[in-house]
């Protein structure tokens, strides 16, 4: 038995197929139970699908979801953990060595960070990644 669709698809063109493509990557509970009704009203009623099916994908997507969610929590907790670090670093001397082989040293100014990660700001206005490479030292 083949399902469709659970919601309305009228239109056929390419920016509804987009739509489609998004909307399918966050299939939630509602949706779900959506198509769990439409599957169930379709079915051979002389050769009805097992209930335990039904129960193992909800318990699939509760699964999926909850990962989602622990995710999203996991990056909260590491951009906050960031800027904690990020805030021990002011006011500190770092040194460095640029890709020509030159080495420089200034008082950290500000951090900004994004998503490559940590930038530090130099009292002269030099920015400088923290990651490897970065000496700090106490000023």
């Amino acid at each position: 038995m083949n399902v469709t669709s659970a919601t309305d698809s009228t239109s056929k063109s390419s920016s509804s197929t987009n739509s489609t493509t998004t909307a399918s990557n966050s299939v939630d509970y509602n949706t779900f139970l959506q198509l769990l009704v439409a599957e169930m009203k379709n079915q051979d009623p002389t050769n009805p699908m097992d209930t335990s099916q039904y129960m193992s994908q909800f318990a699939q997507l509760s699964t999926v979801e909850q990962a989602m969610q622990t995710n999203t929590k996991l990056d909260a907790l590491l951009s906050s953990q960031s800027l904690s670090q990020a805030d021990g670093l002011i006011g500190k001397t770092v040194s460095f060595t640029d890709s020509t082989g030159a080495t420089f040293s200034g008082k950290v100014k500000s951090i900004s960070i994004n998503s490559d990660g940590s930038v530090a700001t130099l009292e002269d206005g030099t920015k400088v990644a923290v990651g490897p490479g970065l000496t700090i030292s106490q000023s």
